[in-house]
């Protein structure tokens, strides 16, 4: 198993609506083709114009072909366009996590 932890940052005011922006055009999408992710949380303390977002997958081909699938993806393209203009979102930071070894999958 590994785990793709993203985490953005937002222009100090838009959270909210880059937010409501992915829940009503990004999410269902990611829904339907990653499945459902670990977490998608909005920080509460510290730099509170970022949130993060992880997605489990069995493996590096399981992420690479899923994600490929949503690169493809109408409705994903749909929303990257809307996200790209609305501007809201200001930097990206992924990371890929393996479990511990003393974690059991």
């Amino acid at each position: 198993m590994i785990y793709d932890h993203r985490t953005y940052i937002c222009r100090p005011g838009t959270i909210k609506k880059h937010l409501a922006l992915y829940a009503e055009h990004g999410y269902p999408a990611q829904l339907r083709i990653l499945g459902t992710p670990v977490l998608y949380a909005q920080t509460e303390t510290g730099d509170v114009n970022s949130f993060v977002h992880i997605w489990p997958y069995r493996d590096a081909a399981d992420r690479a072909a899923r994600r490929a699938e949503l690169a493809a993806d109408p409705a994903w393209q749909a929303y990257l366009a809307k996200s790209a203009e609305a501007g809201y979102l200001v930097s990206q930071i992924n990371k890929i996590l393996m479990p511990a070894p003393f974690m059991a999958d």
